[in-house]
Formats: structure tokens, sequence, C-alpha cells
């Protein structure tokens, strides 16, 4: 592997335990518009973006009328039930302190709308650490396809073998390798080994990669499982 310059961030699932609120709020959006999905269904599409998980569901385009108003209302619902009760994941500051200490040029790449993923940000406390951030709001397609992934690198201003992704969903991994970015990978978000293969390593939690840093992909480019 090259020399690790940059860091290409998830947020939801990684730094902050929010990937059951964005189901729920999906499902409420849904709800409200005649729509009744299970929440299991709803949860294991979370980390792919509104856009993919409303054809798959519903099999509504995002972009019509009434994709937009579930979109919108689902938006309204997570930041006002849903944002006030989140918390940061385990180490997750700590983390992301560790890799700015060490020079890393720490971009989000991140499928949630930009006052979502600014709002996550500032709940754990780590705004001022990112030195640029891609939204589902700037790139035509969102994960798993990896025009984010690619949007991203652009900002960092890094060749892909040069970034690595910091995930926690196999939509992660898989648009991480599209754009030719490897990944390291957390247990946080809910899926497991099994799901996130193709990663170079998997960690359960921030805390658990920062208090084994020394041996991780970003600093050594090992693979740890």
């Amino acid at each position: 592997m090259s020399k690790i310059r940059a860091v290409l961030l998830d947020i939801d699932g990684t730094l902050v335990d929010s990937n059951d609120a964005h189901a729920r709020a999906w499902q409420q959006a849904l709800a409200r518009h005649g729509r009744e999905v299970p929440f299991e269904q709803l949860r294991a599409l979370i980390g792919k973006g509104g856009d993919k998980l409303l054809a798959e569901t519903v099999g509504i385009e995002k972009a019509t009328p009434s994709g937009k108003s579930i979109d919108q209302l689902r938006a309204r619902v997570f930041l006002r039930e849903h944002l006030p009760r989140l918390r940061p994941l385990p180490g997750a500051r700590e983390l992301i302190l560790r890799l700015r200490t060490e020079g890393l040029r720490l971009v989000v790449a991140t499928s949630a709308k930009t006052q979502e993923m600014n709002a996550l940000l500032e709940l754990c406390g780590v705004r001022p650490y990112i030195a640029a951030h891609t939204s589902s709001d700037e790139a035509e397609r969102s994960k798993p396809d990896p025009d984010i992934l690619q949007a991203a690198l652009g900002k960092a201003g890094v060749p892909a073998s040069a970034a690595l992704m910091l995930g926690d969903t196999p939509y992660d991994v898989e648009a991480a390798a599209r754009a030719g970015v490897g990944t390291v990978a957390l247990r946080s978000g809910g899926w497991g080994d099994e799901a996130l293969a193709g990663a170079l390593a998997i960690y359960d939690h921030a805390a658990q990669l920062a208090a084994r840093y020394e041996t991780s992909p970003f600093a050594s480019g090992s693979s740890e499982r």
C-alpha cells in the first residue's frame, strides 16, 4: 500500500450510533404516506442513499413529488425526534484526534444530507478537524455507487492509493472498492464480518481501532481482523 495521506469518513454507525434512528425515521415518514415497511427491511438498507432505499422498498423514485415529500418528512423527523437522543460511539472523538495528530487529511464521505451531516459532526465534537466533506447533496449517485468516494478523493487531493475509507456498512466497503480505495470497517453499525468482507481490517468500534492504531492499516498497511 502507498503511504496513507487521507481518510474518507463515514459518520452514521461509524462515529455516531444513529443507524437505528435513521431506519425509524424512514419507517415513520413512509407510514405517514400510507406505506408500511418493516423496520428490519429498512435497517438492512441504512448506509445506502435514500434514492436507493425508496426504490428498493416501495418502488418510488426520489426525484418524484411523492419521493421528495417522503424524503423531506424523513429528514424533519430525524432531526426533530431522533437526533436529540443520539450519542457518539465509543472512542469516536479520540480516533479522529489521533488521525489528525498523525497528519491525515479527513474528508467526510457520507450518504447523509448536509444538514444532518453537520449536526452529527457537532454531536461528536469533531467538526473543527474535518478538512472537507462530500454528502449526498453533491453526488449524482449514492452509495454503494462510488460517486461520493470519488468526489471525496478530489477534495482530499490524493489518489485512491493514498486514502482509506473508514466505514461500518457493506455499502461503504463496496463503494470504496469501486473507487479503488481500501476500507477499514467497524462492527458498530450492526454488520458482522461476513457482511464486511473485503475490508482490510475490521474492529468492534472506534475505541478499539484507536487502541490498536499502531498495527492498523492507517499506520502500517497491515491487515488485522
